[in-house]
């Protein structure tokens, strides 16, 4: 007979990441507590320390305090070592410090990691994550590099190294965590900084098995379909984003208005592509028109792409929904894509992430309309989908939370950045429990 005891120890996959995670944050939050941590050696309050330790871990970026002027040195190394961990994932990290110690890594241990980083299959995993660290340490020491060489110019040097270290990691990461109060503001028509930036989260964005296809394939023909996808759709919300944010914002006295052409089109660009993954900005956010607001909330959603250091639903979803969508108009029996077809399983995985999304978007939002009583619904809304694309934008709510609201953005960034599938997996799913009852089939009327 089995030990109770045993079983309750028995965790799949999805329970340990949580768990992982949840480990990661409590300790950060203890750290960020400590009175070294805060410039006024006054330890930040549970409640902020939690919030700030769930939005590095989580990569998401939004704060209840300024970066810069609450942390001392110590309370920021903190806060990036976090993002770090956080943005190659706990089991990622975990294996990192196995490597180093010179553990052996079971079957379990590599069954979880592959969970973590999305791999279609165990082969090659070990492998994979070294690729992953050296991929990431490389792109964030080189944009660290050219980024200290930009604001030297502006800056000591050593405050200068810090700053490009500290927004590389930052960027990479997809975290937005700035040093600035107005985030990258003063450089709004900065060449440097706006493509070093959007660089770095637009390749942390990607994913890391986009960049290893890339750099293994070469030519275009030869990537997987994954890849293409990836690519295929972050070109163009990008590029149609670019247009749409200058459209919409260009007579703004608020944002663009007042702006020469060169830093108009640098705006646009920066704004356009940061809302699926980072959470910089060059512009005053709150400021923008709701249109533009609206539209960002749905790039949000979006999010960046599988097995990167982005949230949302990821491109790759909302892509095959849409193809799904389309299929169904068309009459067509498959979903196909660069002729080939994609598995009716992956469709459904898609459908469900999308909708367990929804439905924790949902709760969150509406119990913040409680909560945040006599805020604008659309400031509301516009934090609660940052907080699940583990974006880190805000509209100027964060600051303003309540201690109610605090902890429900706590809970969204912690279920954007686990995924909203995995979530319910941990939370109604036995491995021994399922049914293999089959019953008869009858069709109910839909639409």
């Amino acid at each position: 007979m089995t030990d109770p005891s045993n079983r309750i120890l028995e965790l799949n996959p999805a329970h340990i990441l949580i768990f992982g995670f949840l480990g990661l944050i409590f300790l950060g939050t203890l750290l960020l507590m400590l009175p070294m941590s805060t410039e006024d050696r006054h330890h930040l309050a549970f409640i902020d320390a939690l919030f700030e330790a769930t939005s590095a871990v989580c990569v998401t970026g939004l704060a209840v305090v300024d970066t810069g002027t609450t942390f001392t040195l110590f309370g920021q190394v903190i806060l990036l070592i976090l993002v770090q961990l956080g943005g190659w994932g706990f089991m990622t990290s975990g294996i990192l410090m196995f490597l180093i110690l010179g553990k052996r890594i079971g079957l379990k241990e590599r069954l979880i990691l592959k969970e973590s980083i999305n791999s279609f299959s165990l082969q090659g995993i070990i492998s994979l994550v070294q690729r992953i660290i050296v991929i990431t340490l490389l792109v964030e020491f080189l944009g660290a590099t050219i980024l200290a060489i930009r604001w030297s110019s502006e800056m000591p040097w050593q405050k200068a190294i810090y700053y490009g270290i500290f927004h590389s990691i930052s960027a990479f990461n997809n975290a937005g965590f700035g040093l600035e109060p107005d985030s990258l503001s003063k450089w709004v028509g900065d060449p440097t900084v706006n493509i070093i930036i959007t660089l770095l989260f637009i390749l942390g964005g990607i994913g890391y098995t986009v960049i290893l296809d890339i750099f293994e394939k070469k030519t275009f023909r030869k990537l997987s379909l994954h890849t293409k996808l990836a690519l295929f759709v972050t070109l163009i919300l990008n590029t149609v984003s670019l247009f749409v944010i200058l459209g919409l914002e260009y007579n703004n006295p608020a944002t663009l208005g007042l702006l020469p052409l060169g830093d108009k089109l640098w705006a646009s660009y920066f704004q356009g592509v940061v809302p699926r993954t980072a959470g910089f900005n060059t512009i005053d956010i709150g400021q923008m028109t709701s249109s533009s607001q609206v539209y960002m909330i749905g790039l949000m959603f979006i999010g960046a792409s599988s097995g990167s250091t982005g949230g949302g639903i990821k491109i790759t979803t909302a892509a095959l929904l849409l193809l799904a969508l389309w299929s169904v108009i068309t009459n067509k029996r498959d979903v196909s894509l660069f002729k080939r077809r994609i598995p009716q399983d992956q469709i459904h995985r898609a459908l469900s992430i999308a909708i367990s999304a929804l439905l924790f978007i949902f709760t969150i939002f509406f119990l913040l309309t409680i909560t945040e009583k006599g805020t604008e619904i659309s400031r509301i809304l516009f934090e609660t989908v940052s907080a699940f694309g583990t974006v880190g934008l805000s509209a100027g709510l964060t600051g303003d939370l309540s201690p109610s609201g605090r902890i429900l953005i706590t809970i969204m960034m912690f279920i954007g950045r686990i995924g909203p599938l995995t979530m319910a997996f941990a939370l109604v799913i036995n491995e021994k429990n399922k049914s293999m009852i089959r019953y008869a089939e009858e069709k109910i009327l839909i639409g």
